[in-house]
């Protein structure tokens, strides 16, 4: 295949916030805009995808719900939509994002498809290694998968490092490092401070899942510990209900300090909104979120984990804690409240980091080069 030939590619993808749906997302509306054809299968649209966009196409996969089921089964439907799909489009690659079960039904789909040229790569974001990878129940359905993939990639190097250490690929493991396209926000950072009641409040913002792993109760603790707790609001944008978490806000009497807004958009209005950010994953791929804050001027407090280091500089387009220290991360976000001018520098370098390393025209072309070199094998 050169280098310029025109692809038919399927990608697997979970619809909701978190970094495999909008990286993948991301990825299949800028390879739509550089002519190529652009599947997406999932069970419903993802939140950021344009399906108005010549080139995109979106196949919803409906999901089992025979009374015989205990649990509703998403594997096979999806497995039979690509196949289908695959041989009716005549698709080049399957890029699967995220393992579980992309990956797996991609493999059954390349199976059942007639014919020969169907490819696939398998895109790993994170969980999938760290976490389910690591789950006797899961992990060698996701070995075989990742083997009978035509190419596999990781978005850092440190999930290229637990991925080997977690399977036996059998092959070469590229490192595509994500990127993201920054929307222009729709509001001005004065009216968006307005419309939250912000004042003059220093704000921090964090946008997630809320999942487990990305520790929501050091967050919390996290402010609650700073001596400044009367000049900070924390903005969190969650993608999914935060009632769990509503005890923990009241047992560390930040009431007054917490909002939140559940799947708020756009994001660029609430990050252009803040002054810092802040993530307290216990282990991170890459972190999406800190990113899309760089793109925007905004610096991060996080803690050293997995591929955050990758991302920025620390001390130069932001800070970096140990795992767990929550007093340190307290006492770093009170030396920005007390110097707003070095949170502001922190800002301008993390922008200045975020345009010179990870935009799409930068990382785009290596995805092409790995269908390259998927078709080729």
């Amino acid at each position: 295949m050169s280098f310029g030939s025109k692809l038919k590619i399927g990608i697997a993808c979970y619809p909701l916030v978190g970094g495999s749906g909008i990286l993948a997302s991301a990825l299949g509306m800028e390879l739509a805009q550089m002519g190529h054809e652009v599947h997406f299968f999932s069970y419903a649209k993802p939140v950021r995808l344009d399906t108005e966009m010549e080139g995109i196409h979106f196949h919803a996969v409906a999901v089992s719900k025979y009374k015989l089921f205990e649990y509703a089964d998403y594997t096979l439907p999806l497995a039979v939509k690509m196949a289908d799909v695959a041989d009716r489009e005549h698709l080049d690659i399957i890029h699967a994002h995220y393992a579980v079960p992309h990956a797996t039904a991609a493999y059954i789909a390349k199976r059942m498809a007639k014919q020969d040229k169907l490819r696939i790569v398998t895109t790993l974001h994170g969980t999938d290694t760290t976490l389910l990878g690591r789950d006797p129940n899961y992990r060698r359905a996701i070995e075989y998968s990742l083997q009978h993939s035509d190419r596999v990639t990781t978005v850092s190097h440190s999930l290229r490092r637990d991925t080997e250490e977690v399977f036996d690929v059998g092959k070469e493991i590229d490192v595509i490092h994500n990127f993201y396209s920054p929307g222009i926000p729709t509001r001005s950072r004065g009216d968006m401070r307005e419309e939250l009641g912000l004042g003059d409040k220093f704000t921090l913002f964090h946008a997630s899942n809320l999942r487990s792993v990305k520790r929501i109760d050091l967050l919390l603790e996290a402010v609650s510990l700073t001596r400044h707790k009367d000049r900070l609001k924390l903005v969190i944008l969650a993608g999914a209900p935060f009632d769990e978490y509503k005890p923990k806000v009241a047992e560390l009497g930040l009431e007054n300090t917490v909002m939140v807004r559940e799947n708020g958009y756009p994001i660029e209005n609430y990050i252009e909104a803040s002054d810092l950010c802040l993530y307290t994953s216990r282990t991170e791929s890459f972190c999406l979120s800190i990113l899309e804050a760089m793109f925007l001027g905004k610096a991060s407090i996080a803690f050293r984990v997995g591929g955050i280091p990758e991302v920025m500089e620390e001390g130069e387009s932001g800070l970096l804690c140990d795992f767990g220290d929550c007093q340190a991360m307290a006492d770093a976000i009170d030396d920005m409240v007390e110097r707003p001018e070095e949170a502001a520098r922190l800002g301008r370098n993390a922008r200045k980091r975020a345009e010179s390393s990870f935009t799409a025209k930068r990382i785009v072309p290596g995805y092409l080069r790995c269908y390259s070199d998927a078709l080729s094998v």
